[in-house]
């Protein structure tokens, strides 16, 4: 049979159906990551910032899976963004304390905006000492809920909340004049733009409202993990440092569900690159710090739940495929270049305090970058739903189309999982400008990135179905 003809009938069969295995085993930990050592540099602003305090801890929240022939592992780390360098390096450490494969592993970052830095971006560089210990710390992680593995069952569910994700891309009114840090001034979009603003024309792009949710329970009914993804930034309420609203939803959801101690609720980021919790539509109300990150985690939490209404527990097969595709480097010319030494030398013995100043740093960094990068993705089936791995922040309009091209019934997509390569957006995007195309270590792949992404999740979701 030609290969075509497989990838469609893997596509075409939510699962291949076979005998459950005779026992299905789970374990979930969840390992404090709080520095130690204050004050830290925080990553998620244009400038360095430090904190010397932590408002509420910080979590590596890993859940290993068993089915008898396969085991997984799945962490969600309260981090902005997580090198890939390091990732590989805690997989490694957790490959020989568990035996588990490092591939057979997923890492992601929340995208939580007051976390300690442990990749270079914008005004702040990693904290080598906090990069070394977030790395044992998700290995200690994983080998704990390793170790925690009983007899348990599997349901999937997917619910809704819609009122919590907007876009935060805005066309703008023809006329209005809308600067880059480049000395341009083409882009037909702005990110987060002024609130309840008469210039606003429409969003540009969609939201996703799915709160998709596996749920574990113990052989004897017991509440054990809850692992959910929802396509939202972040909320950014709270003083650093902090999980943000992903910490709150994982205590709330505990409590929904009525767990015992042990519990561990987990959230992970679906596509959010360009969406966030402001309706700016609206005024800005006043709310107190770590409000807001309460009112969404709520609602998120509560939905979660909902969706669990009528789930169905099963012992689920699980299956992972992983690939690399090399992808090319949007790399200044040597003119663009030049003129980012020339803003810099004017900069020289202080602080760096405009954009224009900010992004030629970076357009120095960026010269020094390779021409392609080698971008690990994943596919990961447990029963009859799929993860999908992509280590960038991912545009909600490719989660769509990744969902509504799969004929799989339960699919979610996790951004930011087992490296960081920068914002995802489609070539359309990218021809509309503004601020998550800007090219800095936080927006270079090349333009058709996207395109090439989801052909390759699309081969890989047939691989995974088919071992």
């Amino acid at each position: 049979m030609p290969r075509t003809a497989v990838l469609l009938l893997a596509l075409l069969a939510p699962s291949l159906a076979t005998a459950a295995p005779p026992e299905f085993r789970a374990g979930a930990y969840a390992m404090d990551v709080t520095p130690q050592k204050f004050p830290v540099s925080v990553n998620g602003g244009f400038s360095d910032r430090k904190a010397s305090a932590a408002h509420d801890p910080l979590h590596a929240r890993c859940i290993v899976l068993d089915d008898g022939a396969t085991k997984l592992a799945i962490v969600v780390v309260d981090s902005c963004v997580i090198p890939r360098e390091l990732i590989d390096e805690a997989k490694q450490l957790a490959e020989k304390k568990t035996g588990i494969p490092a591939t057979n592993m997923l890492v992601s970052a929340t995208h939580t905006h007051t976390a300690p830095t442990v990749a270079g971006v914008f005004g702040s560089e990693a904290e080598r000492d906090y990069s070394k210990f977030l790395t044992q710390k998700i290995a200690e992680g994983i080998e704990q809920a390793h170790k925690s593995l009983v007899p348990a069952k599997v349901a999937w569910g997917v619910g809704e909340e819609p009122n919590q994700v907007f876009n935060r891309r805005w066309k703008m009114k023809p006329g209005v004049k809308n600067l880059d840090p480049f000395g341009g001034e083409t882009d037909r979009v702005k990110m987060n733009p002024p609130r309840a603003s008469m210039d606003l024309l429409e969003p540009a792009g969609p939201t996703d409202p799915r709160v998709t949710v596996m749920s574990l329970r113990t052989a004897d009914d017991k509440p054990l993990a809850l692992f959910a993804n929802y396509s939202l930034h972040y909320v950014g309420d709270m003083p650093a440092l902090s999980a943000d609203y992903f910490g709150v939803f994982a205590d709330l959801v505990g409590q929904k569900l009525k767990a015992g101690k042990g519990f561990v609720g987990v959230l992970s980021n679906g596509t959010s690159g360009d969406v966030n919790n402001i309706n700016f539509r609206e005024a800005a109300p006043k709310v107190q710090p770590g409000e807001q990150s309460r009112v969404v985690a709520d609602a998120v939490a509560a939905a979660a739940v909902k969706a669990l209404d009528k789930a169905e527990y099963t012992r689920p097969h699980l299956r992972t495929v992983t690939k690399e595709i090399e992808l090319g480097v949007r790399k200044p010319a040597p003119s663009e270049v030049k003129r980012a030494v020339a803003i810099l030398d004017k900069a020289r013995g202080r602080e760096l305090k405009t954009a224009e100043e900010t992004y030629a740093h970076e357009t120095v960094q960026m010269a020094r970058y390779p021409d392609t990068f080698k971008v690990p993705l994943q596919v990961t089936v447990i029963g009859n739903a799929t993860i999908v791995a992509i280590p960038c922040e991912v545009f909600t309009e490719i989660g769509l189309s990744i969902k509504k091209n799969s004929s799989l019934k339960t699919i979610c997509v996790v951004s930011l999982a087992n490296g960081y390569f920068g914002y995802l957006p489609t070539p359309a995007q990218h021809e509309l400008g503004g601020y998550e195309t800007w090219r800095a270590r936080s927006s270079f792949l090349e333009v058709e990135a996207s395109t090439k992404i989801e052909k390759a999740i699309f081969y890989l979701i047939a691989d995974a179905l088919l071992k």
